[in-house]
């Protein structure tokens, strides 16, 4: 498996390829689309719109949330307006 600083250096060039190559103001999904094909194209194995269990009530529902993006089980993607200003590391396990 990639590290995790290759992986996210792949990330953040894929992201700023499909923001300059699309611009703003699309739909999300357009962007998910065009991220997951970089992140394939760039050697990457993601899963797209993976659920996210979560507990009510002691209850566990299978599906509470969706990661629109899970990149080598390791990094997730969030929604953000200005993508220059909002890629950072949250956490590394290194």
């Amino acid at each position: 498996m990639k590290r995790e600083n290759e992986i996210s250096y792949l990330v953040r060039g894929a992201a700023f390829k499909v923001y300059n190559r699309l611009g703003p103001g699309l739909l999300e999904s357009v962007y998910e689309k065009a991220l997951a094909f970089e992140l394939r194209k760039a050697g990457l194995f993601i899963e797209c719109q993976v659920g996210i269990p979560m507990k009510y009530e002691g209850i566990q529902f299978d599906i509470g949330f969706r990661l629109d993006i899970l990149v080598e089980g390791l990094l997730i993607n969030f929604n953000t307006a200005s993508i220059d200003k909002s890629i950072i590391r949250i956490a590394n396990n290194l």
